[in-house]
């Protein structure tokens, strides 16, 4: 059935099936059209997301990157997600920051007696060096051993990202290999940030520290990546020095925990994963595996040192990778 009315000199079509079709069609032109005037911005951020803004509010992961907070995964376009990773009891592993292959159980027999002694003039000038930056330390910090491994770690973690990034452009400016220095360093400047992330969760950093830390690391970046320039024998013999004090600090720290001067309390969660602790452990046995980390470093920047003093370069040995 189809009725036709004139008004107005214009032909209105009326009628069943037809009309019907074409007034869905009419609506969602209308509806395209209000979308592209007044949606601009929602019809991008849909087309970014591939995903509505329900079924993003929806999608929600219990994923930590240092801490237990729930989280709403990023829903994007361009299909980068997270991988699920479980620990070997099957249950989720919560932290971003580091995965299961990345962690490990420290050498603990290693000597940490050693010491190298200084003969030529770059070695007294590392050495004293570190002397005297060790001497204001001592002052600011007194027997505050969890507040002083935090400070420590902030500027420990800063030579082997240093030296790692100085070998990384020499290997693309020369197109040669690094003998695997640059992971080496690299590696090195990880593990002593987990350090700093393991005693932020023992001592709470203070704000005139952290400003402290800001001021430290401005310096100490700078001045250790003008000194690599100019010397790596001698950049690497202070990083050497730098971590026998560091064995020396730790080595009075277990002493406190020792006579009970500083609570040997649980060790936090971080440490227990990092290191593959027993779920027991204490803040003294993290301090053990952290100067054994520390007596590591200690050998690595001392070879590195000994390699260009030998008139080589670092790539002509193989990098203690995976040494720690």
């Amino acid at each position: 059935m189809m009725m036709i009315s004139r008004g107005g000199g214009s032909d209105m079509l009326v009628g069943g099936t037809r009309f019907f079709s074409i007034s869905r069609s009419v609506a969602k032109v209308l509806c395209v059209r209000a979308h592209a005037v007044h949606g601009v911005s929602v019809v991008r951020n849909e087309s970014t997301l591939g995903m509505s803004e329900k079924e993003n509010k929806n999608e929600v992961e219990s994923g930590v990157a240092g801490g237990n907070k729930e989280e709403k995964k990023v829903i994007s376009y361009w299909g980068v997600q997270p991988s699920k990773v479980t620990k070997p009891d099957g249950t989720e592993w919560k932290w971003n920051c580091f995965r299961p292959w990345e962690t490990y159980k420290a050498d603990l027999s290693i000597d940490l007696q050693k010491h190298h002694a200084p003969v030529t003039f770059l070695d007294k000038m590392a050495y004293w060096t570190v002397k005297v930056l060790r001497y204001p330390t001592d002052i600011f910090f007194q027997r505050r051993y969890g507040c002083r491994a935090m400070m420590l770690e902030t500027v420990a973690a800063v030579p082997g990202m240093v030296g790692g990034m100085i070998l990384h452009c020499k290997s693309l400016r020369r197109f040669e290999h690094s003998g695997g220095w640059i992971k080496a360093l690299l590696e090195e400047a990880e593990n002593e940030r987990m350090h700093l992330m393991t005693f932020m969760e023992v001592a709470k950093p203070k704000w005139y520290e952290r400003a402290l830390v800001i001021s430290v690391q401005g310096v100490f970046f700078n001045a250790y990546f003008l000194g690599y320039l100019i010397s790596p024998k001698f950049a690497h013999r202070m990083v050497g020095y730098l971590e026998e004090e560091a064995i020396h600090s730790y080595t009075e720290f277990l002493k406190e925990l020792d006579k009970g001067t500083i609570e040997n309390v649980a060790a936090p969660a971080i440490a227990i994963d990092y290191w593959q602790l027993p779920p027991n452990s204490t803040l003294r046995d993290v301090v053990m595996v952290v100067r054994a980390d520390e007596a590591h470093h200690r050998d690595v920047n001392h070879f590195a040192s000994d390699i260009h003093y030998q008139g080589r370069e670092l790539r002509e040995a193989a990098a203690p990778i995976g040494y720690h």
